[in-house]
């Protein structure tokens, strides 16, 4: 099964900018769905943005034009760059994968998470 790591994460001030990394354990061209979620204190995980290998691309209201998501199929790697970053954006993120549509719908992998804490 494959293994996903993240890091990037850390203490930023509003308006400012990070840049999240998922590494892989294996090839990431042929898993089918791969994204991130988030979870702050006290409230549920939720959905920022999916990435499929076929292209298509999909993020939250709450992120989107403001964080960017992409693949480096070379390096086995998922970015999430995030710019003008708010309070609110307070959350520990997670990276997931599904190798099918299905594992992705019934039965994602995920990371162990990074903690993005934006606060002045």
């Amino acid at each position: 099964q494959v293994q996903l790591v993240e890091s990037g994460g850390g203490l930023v001030q509003p308006g400012g900018s990070l840049r999240l990394s998922c590494a892989a354990s294996e090839s990431i061209f042929s898993i089918a769905v791969m994204g991130w979620y988030r979870q702050a204190p006290g409230k549920e995980r939720e959905w920022v943005v999916t990435s499929t290998n076929g292209g298509f691309i999909d993020y939250a209201a709450s992120v989107k034009g403001r964080f960017t998501i992409s693949r480096d199929n070379a390096r086995n790697t998922l970015y999430l760059q995030m710019v003008n970053l708010k309070p609110e954006d307070t959350a520990v993120y997670f990276c997931s994968a599904g190798k099918t549509s299905a594992d992705w719908s019934l039965n994602k992998i995920w990371g162990q998470g990074t903690q993005v804490t934006v606060s002045s």
